[in-house]
């Protein structure tokens, strides 16, 4: 049982460190795709930690990720923060009912990715009084669709190669 716990946390505490990495080099290295949007590598470590861990595990690396996150770039309270917050509150709320529905891992990561975007528009409309943001919504939408691919993609081939430790995990063929 002692094995089991700190199996977990150990894997909970990589979990959380790779995607606030991921998180800040994304930000740091990788242009943005049309001038503001990033593709979210850092999703894949939630679509990964909701696979092998489970829904509570998942919401904490998305927690550590933003907090921990904005904390070493330097924009913890500020508009950026609140906007990470506004796309992982949805996305989160997302993965946690598909991941209950038994959805397929692309399914998945699309529609999380569209949940974040939305999430993201919507603090950026209510934190800068501009509803006129919606018009790029659609744009948003249409990006999420392959940038979900391409996450919800790279976190299968992980996790064709990690045990899960849930015990209701199931496997996608």
């Amino acid at each position: 049982m002692r094995i089991e716990r700190t199996r977990r946390f150990t894997y909970l505490a990589m979990l959380s460190a790779m995607a606030i990495t991921l998180n800040l080099l994304e930000t740091a290295i990788l242009p943005p795709v049309f001038g503001f949007f990033r593709v979210g590598l850092a999703n894949i470590i939630a679509l990964v930690t909701i696979r092998i861990l489970g829904v509570k595990d998942m919401i904490i690396v998305n927690v550590m990720r933003v907090v921990i996150g904005s904390l070493l770039s330097g924009t913890f309270l500020g508009s950026m923060f609140w906007i990470s917050c506004g796309g992982i509150v949805l996305s989160s709320l997302v993965l946690v009912l598909l991941d209950h529905l038994h959805s397929s891992l692309l399914f998945t990561s699309v529609f999380s990715s569209i949940a974040h975007s939305v999430g993201q528009t919507l603090v950026v409309m209510v934190f800068y009084m501009q509803p006129g943001i919606l018009a790029i919504l659609p744009y948003f939408l249409l990006i999420s669709i392959p940038t979900g691919l391409l996450t919800g993609t790279i976190a299968k081939l992980v996790l064709k190669r990690i045990k899960p430790l849930r015990k209701d995990a199931w496997k996608e063929e």
